[in-house]
């Protein structure tokens, strides 16, 4: 699970009640949350995935591509947004449809922010369009290893 600390500026401002979309309420900041990335996560999720590439286990071999350490797997950085969107709403099944776009790696050590807002709800079929997103803090400026993404979700 995703676990830590939550909000940001007066943007993502979240109430600590964890409050889930309720029709009518296209404004509110989706609660965010921070994890940071541990050699322990990469290599968990490379043993369970079967993805033993060297450049998310060997710094020398992640230096030789050009990053400063261990880089991530993406599909990590994926789970770790999934994981999030499933705790906060309650069910795994009401996350219908999750699309990603990766932009940046992430590196081991580094603490990743997975937040979003509510774009559009259909209270006709009490679904919600989330746009959501991974951010990291790099040398004093944000990237942002998934962005301009979205997920489709059912209400309770």
């Amino acid at each position: 699970m995703v676990a830590g600390r939550r909000g940001g500026g007066d943007a993502d401002r979240v109430r600590d009640d964890r409050e889930r979309p309720q029709q009518g309420r296209h404004a509110f900041p989706h609660p965010s949350s921070s994890r940071t990335v541990t050699r322990e996560d990469i290599t968990a999720y490379a043993d369970a995935s079967g993805d033993q590439n060297p450049l998310h286990r060997d710094d020398e071999v992640a230096r030789a591509a050009g990053f400063p350490r261990v880089v991530a797997h993406g599909m990590y950085t994926m789970g770790t947004l999934t994981s999030w969107l499933v705790d906060w709403l309650g069910d795994p099944a009401a996350l219908l449809r999750l699309k990603a776009h990766f932009r940046a790696p992430v590196l081991v050590g580094e603490s990743i922010e997975c937040g979003g807002r509510v774009r559009s709800l259909d209270p006709q079929t009490r679904t919600a369009v989330l746009d959501v997103w991974v951010r990291v803090e790099r040398d004093g400026a944000v990237e942002w290893p998934i962005r301009r993404s979205e997920a489709e979700v059912r209400l309770a």
